[in-house]
């Protein structure tokens, strides 16, 4: 599943504060490896978690991942889709909201894109 951008709806404070809060759960879980997944167990620590997009009615969001290395990437997400469920029971269990969010996890293409920027204004000089 590729990124493609969304028309850009500006997120209230409430979306911003609870995708951060998100952020900080998954981060940390990946950094402690608690998993029964032996995949997920080797190779979650090198997992950067870049960004989350949180849905208004904060049911749904999407998680922007990436890996040191990129050709595991594609089994890494694989692995996080299969167990999303872990990384819902840990939002629950840290952060007590009403409704946990379902979890959709997906490639982080902001450093592609930022190394595509410098690659045009670079040609500019």
């Amino acid at each position: 599943m590729a990124y493609e951008p969304e028309p850009k709806k500006k997120q209230t404070h409430r979306q911003l504060r609870v995708a951060e809060q998100v952020r900080g759960v998954l981060s940390d879980a990946m950094r402690r490896g608690h998993f029964s997944n032996k995949f997920l167990f080797e190779h979650a620590r090198n997992v950067t978690v870049g960004g989350v997009d949180i849905s208004p009615d904060l049911k749904n969001a999407k998680i922007y991942v990436m890996t040191l290395n990129a050709t595991l990437l594609a089994d890494v997400l694989k692995a996080l889709n299969a167990n999303r469920h872990y990384f819902q029971k840990e939002i629950n269990d840290k952060m007590k909201m009403k409704f946990t969010p379902k979890l959709h996890f997906l490639k982080d293409e902001s450093f592609a894109e930022a190394q595509r920027i410098e690659k045009l204004l670079s040609k500019l000089k």
